[in-house]
């Protein structure tokens, strides 16, 4: 998850979809995780990556084809694992959000080095590349952090819908370094997100009284407002540092600098804000685990979604995590969403579906 998570190169694509494709509400680093993976040919291994691998030294002609559909389920299943990790971030309300994330990068960190050990990359990764693995962790935990934040302050429903608008930041991002084209289509899907996000913030300048209703929490449903949309800004500019590096540097590495540089962010949070404190509660620290099996869960499906399905299929299926996060909010939470947080949530979904809609045409042209 979505911040592994709860417990990540950068296009969910084949190979050329642009970076406005959907981004994983709950879980950007895991989408940047599996995007950074690249589709093995044929007869080479997807784990190893050598070609031909002993493993499937088989000839092509023998292999089956996946099943049809396999990779649309997989993407299904990485949703609800992601919602499952986010509705468990949730529920931990007795641990800061930014330790949360620590715990999330340590059990990160004992996967990771096993793999680093097993592929021979490293842990430092090209001299050239440094500064952007660098960058890379730091904005990757960051967002982690702030999505954290704002699944404690606000709904769980409101902090997934405002986090889909990351696809209109990446764009956005992409166009002023990356210097790709920023064309009408794109700031119409800008458009709708901004409407969204208003409709679920409810400013009292607009809505006056309506926002008033609300109950005396809106305050800390602002802030979980603003960290969502700063998880947005910053898992964007991540996925443009991923875009930049490209293929050039192995996947575990920029997860390995993503979690290093993580834990020692967190660490840093957690002694100036003096809210270092071990769960005391046995639940929490179940939670604690569940977090990190779910987002990691949900990564590997993901990956293997990517692998052998179709990148605009895969990005449409990814917006079952909004209606995952209602579904969770009610049954779970006892907190029904409202009708300005469904309108939200429609414009946010429609602009993120148009942009993944529009790039899939335009890659089949």
């Amino acid at each position: 998850m979505r911040p592994l998570d709860d417990p990540g190169a950068a296009e969910l694509q084949e190979p050329r979809l642009p970076l406005t494709d959907i981004t994983p509400p709950a879980a950007s680093e895991e989408l940047a995780a599996a995007e950074a993976v690249e589709t093995p040919g044929p007869g080479s291994c997807w784990l190893c990556r050598s070609s031909p691998c002993g493993s499937r030294a088989q000839p092509e002609a023998k292999k089956k084809a996946p099943c049809p559909g396999l990779g649309l389920f997989y993407t299904l299943l990485s949703a609800f694992l992601f919602s499952v990790g986010s509705l468990f971030v949730k529920k931990v309300q007795d641990i800061h959000a930014v330790e949360i994330s620590a715990f999330r990068c340590v059990f990160q960190m004992l996967v990771v080095i096993p793999c680093l050990i097993y592929r021979k990359s490293g842990f430092i990764g090209p001299k050239d590349q440094r500064i952007f693995l660098v960058l890379r962790g730091t904005l990757g935990s960051i967002a982690m952090i702030l999505l954290y934040y704002a699944f404690q302050t606000t709904s769980l429903a409101d902090a997934t819908v405002i986090s889909f608008s990351c696809p209109v930041f990446t764009s956005i991002f992409a166009c002023i370094f990356l210097k790709e084209k920023y064309g009408l289509w794109d700031a119409l899907f800008t458009a709708f997100t901004i409407i969204g996000v208003i409709f679920i913030v409810r400013p009292p300048f607009l809505f006056g009284s309506n926002a008033s209703r609300m109950s005396e929490s809106y305050s800390d449903h602002l802030k979980g407002t603003f960290a969502s949309v700063g998880h947005a800004v910053f898992a964007a500019l991540t996925l443009v540092i991923l875009r930049k590096m490209g293929k050039s540097v192995d996947y575990f590495l920029t997860i390995w600098y993503y979690v290093v540089v993580g834990l020692m962010v967190s660490t840093i949070i957690l002694f100036i804000l003096g809210e270092w404190s071990l769960p005391y509660c046995g639940l929490d620290r179940l939670f604690l685990m569940l977090i990190g099996l779910f987002g990691l869960g949900g990564q590997v499906f993901l990956t293997k979604a990517i692998q052998i399905e179709k990148a605009g299929l895969v990005a449409l299926m990814r917006t079952m995590d909004v209606v995952f996060a209602f579904i969770f909010q009610i049954i779970f939470l006892n907190d029904v969403p409202t009708w300005w947080t469904v309108g939200g949530a429609l414009f946010v979904v429609a602009s993120s579906t148009g942009a993944a809609i529009r790039k899939w045409c335009q890659s089949s042209k």
